[in-house]
Parts: C-alpha cells; structure tokens; sequence
C-alpha cells in the first residue's frame, strides 16, 4: 500500500523535454586540458599536490598566487578529505599511475562436461 501512495505523484517526462540542459558534468582532467594544460603538467601536479598536508592545499586553494591547475586539485582534495571519501584520491592516483589490472575468476559448477566447438573456415 505504501508503495502506491508513493507512486501516485510520479509523471513521466513529455517527449521533447530535456530535463538535464546541461548535460553531465566534464571531468576534472577534461576541464584542465580545456585551460591548455599538458598530461605532464597534471600528472606531475597531481603527485606532488597528493602529498601535501591539509594546510597546504588550504592555502593554495585559498590564494592567489596559484595556478588554476593547483587551485582546482586542491579544492577537490579538500572536498574528498571533508566528505571521508576517497574518490578523488583514487581518481586523480588513477589518473598518473593508470587503473590496475583486474582479474575475474570463475567456476561453473556441472556434472555434465561442457563442450566448445570451434568451426574453422
């Protein structure tokens, strides 16, 4: 009964309507390459500015006398650290060092055996 209630104020979207104008929001490292930074200039900032303490990125993020590349890595490192997330940690390490590779293991349990056929042309 209560999940009625709470699907009787629901409208489906009109064809022709956009609900989003602007669309998803650009990556970080996409907007840093729209200001014309390199993939150097990042990933050589991004490893040095993960290092650094709290005060520090306070203070860049803060000033002036920084780059827009400093200041927007270090927003986003301060936003990460208020929220105990790791998400940008994770995104900006990924983003120098590459994603590791993942591996899946799999077990079919049977009592028939399984059989592939290959055709060969």
């Amino acid at each position: 009964m209560a999940h009625e209630n709470s699907m009787k104020n629901l409208k489906p979207f009109q064809k022709g309507v956009v609900t989003n104008p602007n669309g998803r929001p650009k990556k970080l490292v996409t907007q840093l390459k729209g200001l014309g930074y390199s993939k150097d200039d990042i990933n050589q900032t991004l490893m040095n500015m993960v290092a650094m303490s709290r005060e520090e990125l306070t203070e860049i993020d803060k000033g002036n006398d920084y780059t827009i590349l400093e200041r927007i890595v270090a927003g986003a490192l301060l936003k990460s650290h208020d929220k105990n997330s790791l998400f940008s940690l994770e995104t900006l390490l990924t983003r120098v060092h590459g994603k590791p590779k993942e591996e899946v293991e799999t077990t079919i349990k049977t009592e028939e055996p399984i059989k592939i056929t290959l055709k060969l042309d």
